[in-house]
């Protein structure tokens, strides 16, 4: 008799799985975030007077460009954030943040040594100016 009553419970169940696994998709799908993040490697950053000029690898041979002005960086609602970081291995990188397809934000991880191998100079009486003019979006090539 018990043999009996668990098997119509184990089949009862059985058939209540496959009613319940709809709500349970339902569930995962409103978990979703509409943010996901690309991470690039930068190979060098240049400080200049009106952002950053960040050298980064494009494909396995080629390097990029890319400006970010100082304007995102600074008071709430930013574009972006500057993350120090310390010694050790790690090297620095750009965390670009993406909400439905579009930019939205970044994060700018730096080594706090100007003196590391990631920091280069400008050479005096570079004007890049204009490059960081009406930049209202991030907008990386790979």
């Amino acid at each position: 008799m018990r043999i009996r009553f668990l098997v119509v419970c184990f089949v009862s169940l059985m058939a209540a799985l496959p009613a319940a696994a709809p709500l349970a998709a339902q569930e995962d799908d409103s978990k979703k975030s509409d943010f996901y993040y690309v991470n690039v490697l930068i190979e060098k950053i240049y400080p200049y007077q009106k952002g950053y000029v960040v050298v980064y690898r494009k494909g396995i041979s080629q390097m990029a460009r890319t400006y970010l002005p100082l304007e995102w960086f600074k008071g709430a609602g930013a574009k972006g954030e500057i993350i120090q970081i310390g010694s050790g291995t790690r090297w620095p990188c750009l965390t670009i943040f993406y909400k439905s397809g579009e930019f939205d934000h970044l994060r700018l991880y730096l080594r706090q040594d100007p003196n590391h191998a990631s920091w280069g100079n400008i050479p005096v009486g570079t004007n890049l100016d204009s490059e960081f003019e009406g930049i209202e979006e991030l907008k990386l090539e790979f």
